[in-house]
């Protein structure tokens, strides 16, 4: 790898894509080269991403076009990487893979939860998960990076120390409650995004058989079984996770904290949020519009043993575009910090 590392981005058009473009042109160690669009080739980026206005003179170019570069961003839609996956991959060093298509390591689970045959199971487990803090050590040097789903991204962070410390009661169930805002729905209006339907909404669309789940299962395979229905409500980005989940007999809040404690304690991007008092005593998505921080909280019921994890997170940044950064400065050797700082805004 030179100095400067050489990044061109597939399909850049998308909220995923133009999520990148503003995180990687802030990066030191980043030299965008490239943004493709099959729809807007020939345009200023900054027509679709106006945010980029002054930022960067790049124009789209024609996906067809892609140009060898140091690490290819494919931020294409799910399902449509895979099926070009050794021409794009021919094309880089690295291959950073934003979409569900390479996520999940079983042909099976795929098949399950996603409903057909990968078209590539061959290819299931070639690439790292982009999730740094269960991962880290995996992603030095790696090739092949799948970004991880933004739901999943928070209810991974916000129950993966419960779970390795063995403080959950396997016997019992536990339920992981999504609400999710507008962006994570993608560019293109449906039925269900289209601004008239989805303003003023608290509308549960994936009550049960969330994709997401598949991840859960996946990344957290000691963990009672768990259930993910998911939440549309009407903010523009931000992904607020709440696990009801139960501890063993004779668990303790002192234990629970310990174990998130010394998980996360030199985590740069997960905080914990332990307030008493307050407004900001449980994780907030508003907070964190805009950056790659997961705040995490909980509360324990000493009566019921019910544990209640809070885990809020951008679903543009740490939910998809951030932590794909993140495990690429990992792999590249990079500060793992770098084009990640923004700390949000308040109010």
């Amino acid at each position: 790898m030179s100095v400067t590392v050489t990044v061109a981005v597939l399909g850049a058009s998308g909220y995923a894509g133009g999520e990148f473009l503003r995180l990687a042109l802030g990066h030191p160690g980043l030299t965008v080269t490239q943004a493709t669009s099959r729809e807007h080739a020939g345009q200023p980026v900054h027509l679709v991403h106006p945010n980029l206005r002054g930022v960067t003179d790049l124009r789209f170019e024609h996906p067809d076009d892609l140009r060898r570069a140091d690490v290819v961003v494919s931020a294409l839609p799910h399902g449509r990487l895979a099926g070009r996956v050794d021409e794009v991959a021919g094309s880089c060093e690295v291959l950073v893979d934003l979409s569900a298509d390479f996520r999940l390591r079983s042909p099976e689970a795929y098949r399950r939860h996603y409903g057909a045959d990968h078209p590539r199971p061959d290819l299931l487990g070639a690439f790292v998960y982009a999730n740094p803090e269960l991962h880290r050590a995996e992603l030095p040097g790696a090739a092949r990076i799948a970004g991880a789903g933004c739901i999943a991204t928070a209810a991974v962070l916000g129950l993966a120390p419960a779970v390795a410390a063995g403080l959950l009661d396997g016997e019992r169930d536990g339920v992981v409650e999504a609400k999710v805002g507008s962006s994570a729905a993608g560019s293109t209006a449906g039925p269900s995004t289209h601004h008239p339907e989805r303003a003023g909404v608290v509308r549960t669309y994936a009550p049960t058989r969330h994709r997401h789940l598949a991840e859960l299962e996946q990344e957290l395979p000691c963990a009672p079984r768990l259930h993910l229905p998911a939440t549309a409500v009407e903010r523009v980005r931000g992904v607020l996770v709440t696990a009801h989940v139960f501890v063993r007999d004779g668990v303790s809040e002192r234990d629970v904290l310990a174990a998130y404690r010394e998980r996360y304690a030199g985590e740069p991007f997960v905080r914990l949020v332990l307030a008493r008092r307050g407004n900001h005593r449980v994780p907030d998505p508003k907070v964190l519009d805009g950056t790659n921080f997961c705040d995490v909280g909980f509360e324990l019921d000493p009566d019921t043993g019910r544990l209640v994890v809070m885990a809020a997170l951008d679903n543009l940044v740490k939910g998809t575009a951030g932590h794909a950064l993140q495990a690429l400065n990992v792999a590249l050797g990079q500060p793992e910090r770098d084009g990640l700082t923004f700390p949000g805004l308040h109010p």
